[in-house]
């Protein structure tokens, strides 16, 4: 069970989480846990860091730790009274290593991606012993790891690191045998290399933490318990009426992910998916709603379209040139330079005569892009690049696209029935996903009126 940083951000949130927990060991259940830091901790540690290589002045380092100590330790009496003095001074031992980190920051004015790592692991590093000291409080046997301690092996891409699959092999040795007696509270979003060094491992980390070490221990489930019912239909804040679906496949999730919906991050299906382990998605403050279960393959729904996702703040870049058309490795020269600026390309469209590619990008990575094609257009590689960043992309997802027919007149005709023009097409191999993309002021619309063409607001089947 992993549980996010709003399921652990106050104390009755932590109540509920024991609550889950107790109830589900009661039951006979074996449960591995793995924790977020506390909602916003994380994010005030970078902006304290950002702030502190800026700062010419000795920067207030001491007002921060200060908070956090505070709220911490808030929580801990309010949630486990009896475990107050053992656990305070593990907090205070943490903040104080925090604060040396941070003076060091300070004192280089530089922050490697190395200790950038290391800094945003305090949020769960803080977490993790409160949230198993509750559980103690009530009587449940618990013990607070961190990633590393639990068997999380990564590559050193820090940031954004990976698990090495001897992580599988250590995670059964050091977890699963835990389990029968005690419930393990894993620190989430971290691991280290084999050497020992600290790395986080990107966006939702937590999840694909829960994921790994679900793998390692052979789970009958992963639950990911979070502030939200389930996979949704569409984002309800732009579709009131958007449906909690009962379940969805790894592969229609994996496309959803990608396409905007934070629910799960798709590296966090992966480990799920190698070992056949169903996921479920579920919300931490509505226990007793169902949630959504990610399968290999959904059985209940016949939909032929599952869920629309919308991704703004995104660009469109066009490369064009006659000189493209019939010549051997132009694609490749194109793509390896974006690379090289670590430029993440989230849809490709090509022209039949080869003159022309587009591309989606994030729009935060439009300067790096355009840096990396202009020498291509000095050189003669590409006659052109032209990019627009008032756009959206709409990303249509459905296993049951693949093989339906008319599914594609479907989406123009209601597309074209509103009067919205599609600036590119993209559809992936797997038929499971068609996108496209249109004005960032159509996105929104597009949205809903594909979600009223297929009626995904309808409990019943289309």
């Amino acid at each position: 069970m992993k549980f996010g940083g709003t399921s652990v951000g106050e104390a009755d949130c932590i109540g509920r989480v024991a609550d889950i927990v107790e109830s589900h060991r009661s039951a006979g259940d074996e449960v591995a846990v793995v924790v977020s830091a506390c909602s916003g901790i994380t994010d005030r540690i970078i902006a304290v860091a950002d702030e502190v290589i800026a700062s010419k002045e000795q920067p207030d380092i001491g007002t921060l730790l200060d908070a956090m100590r505070e709220r911490h330790t808030r929580l801990l009496k309010e949630t486990a009274p009896d475990y107050t003095h053992e656990v305070t001074a593990i907090i205070d031992n943490r903040l104080a290593r925090l604060q040396n980190i941070l003076s060091a920051v300070h004192t280089l004015r530089e922050l490697t991606p190395r200790s950038r790592d290391y800094l945003v692991s305090f949020g769960e590093r803080l977490s993790a012993p409160i949230v198993a000291a509750a559980l103690r409080q009530r009587g449940i046997a618990s013990v607070a790891l961190d990633g590393a301690e639990a068997g999380i092996i990564t590559t050193a891409n820090h940031g954004d690191a990976r698990a090495l699959p001897v992580s599988e092999e250590n995670i059964r040795a050091r977890v699963a045998p835990l389990l029968a007696d005690t419930v393990p509270v894993i620190m989430g979003f971290m691991g280290a290399t084999e050497q020992g060094v600290i790395t986080t491992l990107g966006r939702s980390g937590s999840d694909y933490s829960a994921a790994v070490i679900g793998a390692g221990v052979d789970a009958d489930e992963i639950w990911i318990w979070t502030d939200v019912d389930g996979v949704m239909t569409s984002d309800p804040r732009i579709i009131p009426d958007a449906r909690v679906l009962d379940d969805i496949s790894y592969l229609e999730v994996m496309e959803l992910s990608y396409f905007g919906a934070k629910v799960l991050h798709p590296r966090s299906i992966e480990p799920a998916m190698q070992k056949d382990i169903p996921i479920r998605v579920k919300n931490s403050f509505k226990p007793e709603v169902p949630g959504t279960l990610v399968l290999r393959d959904e059985h209940r729904e016949l939909r032929v379209v599952k869920a629309i996702a919308l991704i703004e703040k995104v660009a469109l870049v066009n490369i064009n040139g006659a000189q493209m058309v019939g010549r051997p490795g132009v694609a490749k020269t194109i793509f390896s330079a974006l690379a090289e600026r670590e430029v993440n390309v989230m849809m490709i469209s090509q022209g039949s005569s080869e003159a022309n590619i587009s591309l989606i990008i994030d729009e935060s990575h439009l300067d790096a892009a355009l840096g990396a094609l202009d020498p291509l257009v000095e050189q003669g590689v590409v006659r052109e690049v032209t990019y627009d960043h008032d756009v959206a992309a709409v990303a249509v997802v459905g296993a049951g696209m693949a093989g339906t027919p008319g599914t594609g007149g479907r989406i123009f005709s209601a597309i074209g029935r509103a009067g919205i023009n599609m600036m590119m097409l993209s559809q992936g191999s797997s038929e499971v996903n068609v996108s496209f993309v249109v004005k960032a002021g159509d996105g929104k619309r597009a949205l809903q009126v594909l979600h009223d063409e297929f009626r995904l607001s309808e409990n019943s089947d289309d």
